[in-house]
C-alpha cells in the first residue's frame, strides 16, 4: 500500500485489491452517484480501479483512495485527475474531484481530503489552476468546492460531452476554480 498523502484523520494512498467492494458500493449507489448517467457493476467498477491505480502509480495524479487513518477503512476517494474535455478546459487541467459512502457524509472528511489534494496538486505539479466540475444542481459538491476556495466561473460552464443525451439533466456543469496564486494567498 503506497500512502500518498496524509492529514488529521485519513490516509489518502493507492487502491488494493481489498478496496474493491467499497470502489463498487460508490461507484453502484444511487443517491452516490445520483449525478452521473452510469452506475457500474461489479465488472465495470473493477476496471475503473485498475485504470485509476495504474494513472497513480506512472503519473501520481489519481482519484486516490480516502481511507480511515485509524483503521485503515476506505470511505470513498479523493484526489487529482486531468480530465480531457478539451476544449471546454485546457490540454493539461488538473481536476480535484471526491467521492464518498454515503454513510461517511456530513463528516468533513471530503473537504479535508480535497484540501490535501489541492496542497499536493500546487507544491509538486505547479499548474496555473486546479478545477472542479459538477452538475449544476449537485449542491452537495459545489459546497466542498467554495469550502476549499474554488470560485464558481459561469461563463465556463458547459454541457459535458460525455453524458449521454437520455439525461439532459445532467449535462450542464458548473465549473469551479482556483489559481496557483490564489491558492498561494490563501484566498478562499
Amino acid at each position: 500500500m503506497t500512502v500518498i498523502l496524509t492529514t488529521d484523520r485519513l490516509l489518502l494512498r493507492n487502491w488494493t485489491d481489498e478496496d474493491r467492494p467499497l470502489f463498487h458500493e460508490i461507484n453502484s449507489d444511487p443517491e452516490v452517484m445520483e449525478f452521473f448517467a452510469v452506475r457500474r457493476d461489479r465488472t465495470e467498477a473493477d476496471s475503473m480501479l485498475d485504470t485509476i491505480r495504474d494513472a497513480i502509480a506512472e503519473t501520481g495524479l489519481g482519484f486516490y483512495a480516502a481511507a480511515l487513518k485509524e483503521t485503515n477503512e476506505p470511505i470513498g476517494f479523493c484526489g487529482l485527475w486531468r480530465p480531457e474535455l478539451e476544449p471546454f478546459l485546457p490540454a493539461g487541467t488538473i481536476e480535484v474531484g471526491w467521492r464518498l459512502a454515503k454513510r461517511h457524509w456530513g463528516k468533513g472528511y471530503a473537504t479535508e481530503a480535497g484540501a490535501a489534494a489541492l496542497r499536493r496538486g500546487f507544491t509538486e505539479f505547479d499548474p496555473p489552476e486546479i478545477v472542479s466540475f459538477a452538475v449544476a444542481d449537485n449542491h452537495r459538491s459545489t459546497a466542498v468546492m467554495r469550502r476549499l476556495g474554488l470560485h464558481h466561473e459561469p461563463a465556463r460552464d458547459f454541457d459535458h460531452p460525455r453524458v449521454p443525451d437520455t439525461h439532459p439533466q445532467l449535462k450542464r456543469h458548473v465549473l469551479y476554480a482556483i489559481r496557483r496564486e490564489q491558492w498561494k494567498r490563501g484566498i478562499g
